[in-house]
């Protein structure tokens, strides 16, 4: 019997309270108890519902405790809260007004899986990267005092967003400063990845040792269901000496901030007495808390990186559901594997996610060559760039969304020293239901604008290994831009990448469709479906930056009219660089640039975001009929 369906049934026992919490401030006539209760009912409850939706289950089943206890000592009517990253909300949206539409969540326009200020008056702050909310709290601390107002600011900051920079940047200010906040420091131990890190030891000392999880797992899971409190409770006293032996707050309380706990952050009794006693206090305050990373759920407990961000699963086995075939991911980490054995100045650099882009088989291989160096993709850029001026060859991994977070690093640190770093941006285009904070349609505008810089693309991939090792024999800076999932069209791969030359998929007539990597597949599905007096030529335009200007002088010569596809803003984009290059070159027929538009675009399943945006085959069918009249 695994821990839910214990779970389950002690939910069955006792009177259902869930039901009639219809706002938040119902949660403040319950007493401790009916608080115990509500929060194994909202385990019950985000299990059942992300099991159909997929989502973020490990953090939100560690945050239960927390988030009630927030919403029983504070009024989210005027007091404020940002949570950083913010995919550990889940709970606070089911108790702020929203639990009658979670079962939309990450669904197409349904409830996002961040906070998201236009969907609710809950929601003060739109996060969805890290290390951002206490500069942001303590912006609205600022405004708060200018403007005389009186109320609460709560920055809620798990231990891994410490990693960042930022972080320190709001810190230093916060403790000069003194405003009125409150810091809460969720301690699990997780980003996505394990954290890693100086800071992480810090904190280890507070955990101890993992005897001290193992206990903690002991006392929650065996003694605490024997009833044996007098047992807990001695227990619970020992391992607060030992915490109080090996830590001190000297860092918070020299920069001028109170720090307090650490607490444990799964018990509401503890959680309210402290609140209690500290939300009036005139002065920044870090409360430190340990949770437990997929407590309620046994799977998620045991493999909580597993279900930091998962798809649907089966509730009984914890089986997460999986398509067939090799992601890009896979396809990347398997070929870096092979390139690096026979290529011993290859090293890697995730931030915090190696797993996720598929280094887990290097990490394991070859543990001194990568280099996790925690949630800093800004440090992550120029590291890269100092092993490249020592002989090294350093391949950066890390997903669109985040990449942009190290803009002035790329171009200034790599770009202006022309150093030879590989960027492997992973989550390329639409990623679908994580919504607007994480599409990756900005990178080929900001990377199109940097001198020394090349960008590629595959359209398949079986092409991953020959991209790598083109990346790898060249001496400047090469982005390789991929998507998240898998092929959904077979393709032959190309066997040898020609500096700066595009691929003919194939041949046609009077119109010439440009695509880059993933809409080569939707441009050879479009073709399929055409009529036969249709024969648009495709071109795998596998080179972003430099263009083909042999071939763009072709087009300009044979009159084609040209329709571009990429999976990016149209803004600075693949279409725009080829219209410049084209005009230079007296073109005088017709072009469409499909791409996404100026703005930025919600959540939902990448093909309903694909039919939203008139990126679908259909729409692609209607451009090239357009451009044959």
């Amino acid at each position: 019997m695994n821990y839910y369906i214990m779970l389950k049934e002690s939910v069955v026992f006792f009177m259902q309270l869930l039901d009639k919490i219809n706002n938040s401030t119902d949660i403040k006539s319950l007493n401790l108890s009916e608080l115990n209760q509500l929060s194994l009912e909202i385990r019950e409850f985000l299990i059942n519902n992300i099991s159909k939706t997929g989502g973020h289950l490990a953090s939100n089943l560690g945050v239960v405790e927390l988030t009630i206890a927030l919403l029983y000592n504070f009024d989210f009517t005027n007091d404020k809260i940002v949570f950083d990253v913010g995919h550990q909300s889940y709970v606070y949206k089911i108790l702020t007004d929203r639990k009658q539409r979670f079962n939309t969540l990450r669904r197409y326009k349904g409830l996002s899986g961040f906070p998201k200020r236009e969907e609710s008056k809950f929601d003060f702050f739109d996060t969805g990267h890290s290390s951002n909310s206490i500069s942001a709290s303590l912006g609205m601390a600022r405004a708060r005092d200018l403007k005389g107002e009186d109320y609460n600011i709560i920055s809620v900051i798990g231990d891994g967003a410490l990693t960042g920079g930022m972080v320190y940047e709001a810190l230093n200010d916060l403790g000069f400063n003194h405003s009125k906040m409150l810091i809460i420091l969720n301690d699990n131990e997780m980003s996505i990845s394990v954290n890693v890190g100086g800071l992480q030891k810090c904190l280890n000392k507070v955990r101890l040792t993992p005897s001290y999880n193992k206990l903690k797992e002991k006392v929650h899971y065996k003694l605490d269901r024997k009833n044996s409190n007098k047992l807990v409770n001695i227990v619970r006293k020992i391992k607060n000496s030992f915490k109080s032996l090996f830590f001190t707050p000297i860092f918070f309380e020299d920069l001028g901030i109170r720090y307090i706990g650490p607490i444990d952050g799964n018990n509401i009794k503890d959680l309210n007495k402290i609140l209690k006693k500290i939300k009036n206090l005139n002065e920044p305050i870090v409360l430190h808390v340990v949770t437990t990373k997929g407590l309620g759920y046994l799977p998620a407990l045991q493999n909580p990186n597993q279900f930091h961000a998962v798809s649907k699963f089966d509730i009984k086995t914890g089986k997460i559901s999986k398509p067939s075939g090799l992601t890009y991911s896979e396809a990347f980490g398997s070929s870096l594997v092979s390139l690096a054995k026979n290529n011993k100045k290859i090293v890697a650099i995730t931030a915090s996610m190696v797993t996720g882009t598929g280094l887990g088989e290097f990490s394991e291989i070859y543990p001194n060559r990568l280099f996790d160096v925690g949630i800093t993709e800004e440090h992550a850029v120029t590291l890269a760039g100092g092993m490249a001026t020592n002989g090294l060859k350093p391949i950066f991994v890390c997903y669109s969304t985040f990449l942009q977070r190290g803009f002035d690093q790329l171009l200034m640190d790599v770009c202006l020293q022309n150093l030879p770093v590989v960027f492997a941006i992973d989550r390329a285009g639409l990623v679908g239901n994580d919504g607007k904070t994480h599409q990756g349609i900005f990178d080929l505008s900001y990377l199109n604008m940097m001198p020394n810089m090349e960008i590629l693309t595959p359209k398949c991939v079986e092409e991953m290994s020959v991209f790598l090792e083109y990346a790898f024999s060249k001496n400047n800076p090469i982005s390789i831009r991929y998507p998240k999932g898998r092929n959904t069209y077979k393709l032959v791969p190309i066997k040898k990448i020609k500096n700066g030359k595009w691929e003919m998929i194939s041949d046609g007539d009077k119109v010439i469709i440009l695509a880059t990597g993933k809409m080569v597949e939707l441009a050879c599905l479009a073709k399929q479906k055409l009529p036969k007096k249709y024969n648009p030529i495709i071109i795998n335009a596998l080179f972003i930056k430099p263009l083909d200007k042999e071939y763009l002088k072709k087009i300009v010569k044979q009159n084609y009219n040209v329709l571009t596809l990429e999976d990016n803003n149209i803004i600075g984009g693949f279409g725009q660089q080829v219209l410049y290059e084209l005009n230079n070159l007296g073109f005088r027929q017709k072009i469409k640039i499909l791409g996404y538009q100026d703005k930025f675009i919600d959540h939902g399943t990448i093909d309903e975001l694909l039919v939203q945006e008139h990126m679908d085959i259909n729409s692609i069918i209607l451009e090239i009929k357009n451009l044959y009249k």
